[in-house]
């Protein structure tokens, strides 16, 4: 991968491509024999940030969250290439009543648990999933500035906050000297855009964060994958995106996207990826496979440039 095709992730200096992988399909829609053979060609395709949670993927019968870095610390063990991707997780989502939340006690206890099943030494980018208002900010970043002290972390980020928290949490860590978050991982793309674009937008822009925001895809309505109320049953999730998306506004948008794919003979999902790319503050959308087809054909929106006109033409039909 050339140079100019990867991007810096907030001031942390880690570099990373231009998309994030989402690990929550390992140990839930993929087994571990193809969450492998996806984690090989993850690295061989480019796209070698990695993005879990300790979380992921509790809410799958018969599992209690951890799958998904077991997995990736079973073929870590196996492929050593622990030095060849860069790897994000997560903490403070309920694993249990007691364990949940940013309290410092338990951000101790979860790292170390995350770097077992991960079986590493260090986790590149550390994310409070979500915010935790009964902790003081200064506790939490606190626990997390020693943690990248002691080398266990490399750089920390945060999940699911509001505007102003972040941008409290972001004062906090100046006030105080403490290492601050470096990303966002916000919901956003071509159709969910107001909340990010409005509020959290001028925070990430103002102070240099990285951004890695997820549901890129809309849960896969932006691929046209769903055009009308019979395609609710393509998948289990199908009849809510159906419910959510297939509207004026959605076709208007699956219409625009549609022509500029077949201008430069690709696919929907690469073209509004190839939106997301082009967003000034967006660092590295979070995108998930569950087969090397797919994995191909997210690939390629890397490859993609838009121009201008074409931005535009994106941007007016989903407003």
């Amino acid at each position: 991968m050339s140079q100019n095709q990867t991007r810096q992730l907030g001031d942390s200096g880690i570099t990373v491509p231009l998309l994030t992988f989402g690990g929550n399909v390992f140990g839930w829609t993929v087994d571990q024999a193809t969450s492998f053979s996806l984690l090989d060609a993850l690295v061989e395709r480019g796209l070698w940030f990695i993005d879990t949670a300790d979380v992921y993927s509790r809410w799958a019968p018969g599992n209690k969250g951890g799958e998904s870095e077991t997995i990736i610390g079973e073929w870590l063990k196996k492929s050593g290439k622990r030095d060849q991707i860069v790897l994000a997780t997560k903490v403070g989502m309920e694993l249990s009543p007691e364990k949940t939340g940013l309290k410092p006690q338990y951000i101790r206890q979860a790292v170390e648990d995350s770097l077992r099943r991960l079986q590493t030494d260090y986790i590149d980018l550390y994310q409070a999933h979500r915010d935790d208002e009964d902790t003081p900010l200064a506790d939490t970043l606190s626990t997390f500035d020693s943690l990248i002290r002691e080398g266990k972390v490399r750089a920390i980020g945060a999940s699911n906050y509001s505007a102003a928290r972040l941008q409290e949490a972001l004062q906090v860590s100046e006030a105080k000297g403490l290492a601050r978050y470096e990303t966002l991982q916000p919901q956003y793309n071509l159709y969910d855009r107001q909340p990010y674009e409005a509020e959290l937008e001028p925070v990430v822009r103002a102070h240099g964060l990285g951004v890695i925001n997820y549901y890129s895809l809309a849960s896969g309505f932006l691929s046209g994958k769903y055009r009308d109320a019979a395609d609710a049953g393509k998948s289990a999730r199908g009849q809510g995106v159906v419910e959510k998306y297939l509207n004026p506004r959605g076709l208007r948008i699956l219409d625009a996207l549609d022509a500029i794919s077949e201008a430069h003979q690709v696919t929907p999902t690469q073209v509004a990826l190839a939106w997301l790319i082009a967003r000034p503050g967006i660092t590295a959308p979070i995108v998930s496979a569950t087969s090397l087809k797919q994995l191909d054909d997210l690939a390629g929106a890397m490859q993609l440039t838009l121009t201008p006109a074409q931005i535009d033409q994106l941007d007016q039909a989903s407003r």
